[in-house]
């Protein structure tokens, strides 16, 4: 069996450890400590999420989107392929590295998808965007951290209060979509499950 090569490490602001992008083969992982936040051959549940949010959207002329985590680019990928030309997407990425991982070491894994005219990157924290924001969004795909229950930063746990659902409520147009990656049910804060609205 290849083993894994680590390929660089980074330190996810805000206290949140550190980040390894490991390689074996083709194959990448992003590590934090012993767990895996994401590995390259295993994407379907992310675009998942794009697809199902981006369904509910598609009559829309111009969708705007907001993707709360770049990641292996499984989400903004979907977001894509599911979106005609006059959408907008825009990807708030907390670690500056995962964005340089991105147009280096994993090029292969983007393809042309962050060159995208439809695309605009934003490194910044989701939930800052989100309660800073003054354009509303059709749709805002969370796939932050290890969904509603922050694994590498607490301050994550905030998108998922009481305050933090309010927030991005407020920035979704009539009708728009909030929806939450999580790896299963979760109760957050308010004791209701996080899904699709």
């Amino acid at each position: 069996m290849i083993p894994w090569t680590l390929i660089d490490s980074a330190q996810v602001p805000g206290g949140g450890g550190e980040f390894r992008l490991m390689r074996r083969g083709a194959e990448f992982s992003i590590m934090v400590g012993h767990h895996e936040l994401m590995n390259s051959r295993l994407g379907g549940s992310e675009e998942a999420l794009a697809a199902i949010a981006c369904e509910r959207i598609r009559t829309r002329e111009r969708p705007r989107i907001l993707i709360g985590g770049l990641g292996m680019g499984f989400t903004l990928r979907a977001a894509l392929a599911a979106l005609g030309t006059e959408a907008r997407i825009v990807v708030a990425e907390l670690v500056p590295a995962v964005l340089v991982w991105a147009r280096t070491s994993m090029v292969e894994v983007f393809g042309k998808s962050l060159s995208d005219p439809r695309v605009s990157i934003r490194e910044a924290d989701v939930g800052h965007l989100i309660r800073t924001g003054r354009s509303p969004f059709d749709a805002i795909l969370l796939d932050v951290d290890n969904g509603p229950e922050g694994l590498t930063r607490k301050s994550n746990d905030r998108l998922y209060d009481p305050e933090g659902l309010s927030a991005a409520r407020s920035m979704l147009s009539a009708g728009g979509v909030l929806a939450v990656w999580s790896p299963g049910p979760n109760l957050n804060g308010c004791g209701q499950k996080v899904m699709f609205n």
